[in-house]
């Protein structure tokens, strides 16, 4: 039967309720020295304040070895309501040691991470019996795809044909979709739907948005963040030529904060409340619900293997 892996178990589809699709309540990297979303206090403020503006469930994109908080996850779930997906996988090389990723990538270590974190719990410390990933988080790099990102999507389809899970894609300033997608999907065999595109209204090309639609996987938009906040003055515009190509179906929700200054600024509540108001009043309530609930109903099930 197809659930939503979340960090308490598996779930139905239909109890994920309002859902932001990509965004970090914890993350760590050398690339973000300083920045570390690492405070368990304040992690919890913004999930009950998520909560109470309606937010049902948060996905975190924070991969394997990025500090994702997998030891206090289950408590937060626990303590504020809120459904939480963890991932597994890997990001970009620059957020890693080396000696971590020559470890990982001897053999066939990689997938059995990912496959071992999707189906028997998160290999990080403290982190209770039983705490599983729900997706397997990936990157591309900027206009193209290195040896390391080819490396890391490999072992990525590997575990998703083993598990069934779905799998997000960084894509750097929004570029390299069909580079992924050719990989993923016509390469190694990952159904399109079964794919998640992070990022792209980073990149706002239209005509490569509806392209990426076109083949089938998902689009997350993933914008409202003080980090990210040059994305927000297209939203709308995406949002209103992907609905009018006949893919309102795919698109998802997302804040993506990711630095201790963008946290609270406008912070989870925001993409539940005032953007999802905006939204309703701009498209209808029909929309809304889609992109907040539907959609990400869908996108993060699995049939789970």
């Amino acid at each position: 039967m197809s659930a939503i892996r979340t960090v308490l178990g598996d779930v139905e589809p239909g109890l994920l309720g309002r859902c932001d699709s990509h965004d970090h309540l914890f993350l760590a990297s050398p690339q973000l020295s300083g920045q570390e979303l690492d405070d368990p206090v304040a992690a919890e403020a913004e999930l009950r304040a998520f909560a109470a503006a309606g937010g049902r469930a948060v996905v975190q994109w924070t991969p394997y070895g990025m500090g994702r908080g997998g030891a206090g996850l289950a408590r937060l779930s626990r303590a504020t309501g809120v459904r939480l997906v963890a991932a597994t996988g890997l990001h970009q090389a620059a957020h890693y040691d080396e000696s971590v990723l020559r470890g990982l990538f001897t053999g066939d270590r990689l997938t059995e991470l990912f496959v071992e974190e999707l189906t028997a719990g998160l290999r990080e410390p403290g982190v209770p019996a039983g705490v599983r990933a729900g997706m397997i988080k990936v990157a591309g790099g900027f206009h193209g795809l290195d040896e390391h990102a080819r490396r890391v999507m490999t072992a990525a389809a590997e575990a998703h044909h083993a598990t069934g899970a779905p799998i997000g894609v960084h894509h750097e300033l929004g570029t390299g979709a069909p580079d992924v997608l050719d990989l993923l999907c016509d390469r190694l065999g990952v159904p399109p739907e079964r794919v998640l595109l992070g990022h792209l209204n980073r990149f706002p090309d239209l005509r490569l948005h509806r392209q990426a639609a076109e083949s089938g996987a998902f689009i997350a938009l993933d914008g409202p963040s003080r980090a990210h906040h040059a994305t927000d003055h297209h939203l709308f515009d995406t949002v209103a030529a992907l609905v009018g190509a006949g893919h309102a179906g795919q698109l998802l929700l997302g804040g993506d904060t990711t630095t201790r200054a963008a946290r609270g600024a406008p912070g989870l509540p925001f993409l539940v409340g005032a953007l999802a108001a905006r939204i309703t009043r701009e498209f209808g309530a029909e929309l809304t619900e889609r992109l907040l609930v539907a959609n990400p109903a869908r996108a993060f099930a699995a049939d789970w293997l």
